[in-house]
């Protein structure tokens, strides 16, 4: 009897965690971003533009438009998670509603294509305050490369803040 129930809350336990773990959605995607909203490390978010010289008024203002570029893209971010486990929900139907899933889908690439154009006027907003100078080492980086992961400039591949970056495709 005893074996029985250690066998059931074991499985009970390894089905909890695995629920759990796909929560959390895909993960990276296939180049290594990790998708709207993942995360928010302010005292990295510069840490790619070390090779800038950046004043501190620079620093600071780029401080603040990371800032305000993630309060305004918090509720899209919310409105897009949501979405996705609506889409999840009608894919897991006994009889998938056909037009509510691309209505569903259209509304994800509705808020994706408003989050890319918060991300673009960040990104021209954050060049404004470089010197000519800093904007030609910048665009040395080669392209994606000096708008890393953090939605903004940021460490680049291999490491640095979340934010916007390639996340899970087919969604």
């Amino acid at each position: 009897m005893k074996k029985v129930v250690l066998t059931l809350m074991a499985i009970l336990v390894m089905v909890a965690l695995t629920t759990t773990s796909f929560a959390y959605g895909w993960g990276q995607g296939m180049r290594g971003g990790r998708g709207p909203g993942y995360g928010n490390c302010q005292s990295g978010d510069l840490q790619g533009l070390a090779a800038l010289n950046l004043t501190a008024d620079q620093e600071a203002k780029i401080k603040s438009l990371r800032e305000a570029q993630l309060t305004e893209a918090k509720p899209l971010q919310d409105k897009m998670f949501s979405k996705r486990g609506e889409l999840k929900l009608l894919w897991l139907q006994q009889n998938p509603d056909q037009q509510k899933i691309v209505a569903v889908q259209k509304e994800i690439r509705s808020l994706r294509d408003q989050l890319q154009d918060k991300q673009t006027n960040h990104r021209l907003a954050v060049l404004k305050v470089l010197t000519p100078e800093q904007q030609t080492k910048v665009q040395a980086f080669g392209a994606g490369r000096g708008f890393g992961r953090g939605n903004g400039f940021g460490a680049g591949p291999g490491g640095g803040c979340g934010g916007y970056g390639p996340g899970p495709r087919g969604n």
